[in-house]
């Protein structure tokens, strides 16, 4: 089905990050309960910092079920520091969790060489900056087998990105053949106006919608522009997104499901400090 496809292992979980920011054993539990409960198909990897794989390690053991590991996605924002964790981490626990998947982050040619250069066999994702136009970093990324990385929101309104600029990224992944993740302020499926943070009486701010990226990176893969892909990240209406037994759908664009599996091969997936909430509002709207 359109919605097993479109969703399926689509939440990195990040919980060790704002605006949640738990402690590891809280959220390496909660991260336990998710894979064990009913929406555990659409759960991902777990999120961590290169430099607390070791405290992942003993905080999960308790957690790790002998059935199969526990995939990890490491932040090695410095790869020369970073790295000897990874490859450490994978030595000592590759029957119950493994890293495979590593996230960097680069400003010049020179940090995404430099990254490459200690990846080895894992899969790389660089978060590159959205302003000014990361064409040259996206394709220097494709050319030496990489990922891109998108941050589309954070804890205070100026960090989410205006809807030109994450077109832009887009159209730019489609220009190098490229795939990329998303992370930072997705929670939620549908763009809208929600709290920053979940402390009491939190500021608000216009954020993404997972779903309208997803839509915006069809029209994108469909040959569509900056403009058109801009009209879809700007959607509010929860009732223009529609998932049936044979197709999804924004509006009068339709999405069968062998274009959902194309789809997702370059929409990897999404960073989320919360899990719950990006499922309970897919129940809500009716389309998980």
């Amino acid at each position: 089905m359109p919605a097993a496809t479109l969703f399926s292992g689509l939440v990195d979980y990040a919980g060790l990050f704002p605006p949640a920011s738990l402690g590891m054993a809280d959220a390496v539990a909660a991260y336990a309960a998710d894979r064990a409960g009913r929406d555990a198909w659409m759960l991902g990897r777990f999120v961590c910092p290169a430099a607390r794989l070791a405290e992942l390690a003993k905080a999960a053991a308790p957690h790790w079920d002998g059935e199969s590991p526990w995939r990890v996605s490491a932040l090695a924002p410095d790869p020369v520091a970073d790295f000897p964790h990874i490859r450490a981490f994978n030595a000592a626990h590759a029957e119950r969790a493994i890293v495979d998947v590593v996230e960097g982050r680069a400003s010049t040619t020179a940090d995404i060489d430099q990254f490459a250069g200690q990846l080895g066999d894992l899969e790389g994702f660089v978060e590159v900056p959205l302003d000014p136009d990361p064409a040259a970093l996206i394709a220097d990324c494709a050319r030496l087998g990489l990922k891109a990385k998108a941050r589309l929101g954070g804890v205070v309104a100026d960090a989410i990105p205006r809807p030109e600029l994450v077109a832009r990224f887009l159209v730019r992944c489609r220009e190098s053949g490229i795939a990329f993740k998303a992370t930072a302020g997705l929670h939620h499926p549908i763009r809208g106006a929600f709290p920053l943070t979940y402390e009491p009486g939190a500021p608000r701010a216009t954020m993404h919608g997972f779903l309208n990226l997803l839509f915006a990176t069809y029209v994108v893969l469909r040959g569509g522009d900056e403009v058109e892909a801009c009209a879809v990240l700007e959607d509010r209406d929860p009732s223009a997104f529609a998932i049936d037994r044979d197709a999804a759908r924004w509006r009068d664009q339709v999405v069968p499901t062998p274009q959902i599996t194309r789809l997702r091969e370059t929409m990897r997936g999404i960073g989320s400090c919360s899990f719950r909430e990006p499922v309970a509002d897919l129940v809500a709207l009716g389309v998980a």
